[in-house]
């Protein structure tokens, strides 16, 4: 199986990480450059969606058209996904929306499942698990295994920027799983947190850093 990993190259996507991560950026514009990365980089990742033709009216005549036929889920990772969900909504506004709380064990660096809304069985066609920070992977992985268990068939994972432990270790628990990213950095310090990076997406998002 092909492992898909896709970091854009896209201009306005490097200008906004540029912004993301400098530390004099604060939380308010931090917010909404988390919000207007995402869009960008969702749109790469639902490029593949099916579709349907369809017919309209317009002012002036009929229209030949495609509407989406898959149904979408976001799956926002507590917290710092739920920076990601307000962007991608509004380019999707019938997609549902769960979530899913994971906290990482600062010991083991390990994460440990806190809160689940998964409805009962499956309502969609694919899910996109959102969550800006791909470090250890730990996370990623936990949420798609989550998602397999529950019975999702097609999953991939929409982030901003990853530390390439974390992409080594989702491609290879999950090579089914498309990754798509903004940037890969060189890796993890210490204490699992990504370097450069931007530091810890959900304290700078809510100001709690």
């Amino acid at each position: 199986m092909t492992v898909q990993v896709h970091i854009s190259t896209h201009p306005l996507v490097q200008h906004k990480m540029t912004l993301l991560r400098d530390q004099r950026t604060d939380p308010k514009k931090f917010r909404e450059l988390l919000r207007e990365v995402a869009v960008l980089i969702v749109y790469d990742a639902t490029a593949d969606l099916a579709v349907e033709d369809v017919a309209v009216v317009t002012p002036l005549g009929q229209a030949a058209g495609q509407r989406l036929r898959e149904r979408v889920g976001l799956v926002p990772v507590l917290r710092a996904g739920l920076g990601m969900v307000e962007g991608i909504w509004n380019l999707m506004p019938n997609a549902e929306v769960w979530h899913i709380g994971l906290v990482r064990d600062e010991q083991t660096l390990e994460p440990i499942e806190y809160y689940n809304r998964l409805p009962i069985s499956p309502t969609v066609d694919v899910c996109l698990v959102l969550d800006p920070m791909l470090a250890t992977g730990g996370s990623a992985a936990a949420a798609v295994d989550i998602l397999k268990r529950w019975g999702a068939k097609r999953i991939k994972f929409v982030g901003v920027i990853a530390a390439s432990e974390g992409v080594r270790r989702m491609t290879t628990a999950h090579p089914d799983v498309p990754l798509y990213l903004a940037a890969v950095d060189e890796g993890l310090n210490e204490v699992g947190y990504i370097v450069p990076g931007l530091g810890d997406a959900g304290d700078r998002m809510f100001g709690t850093g």
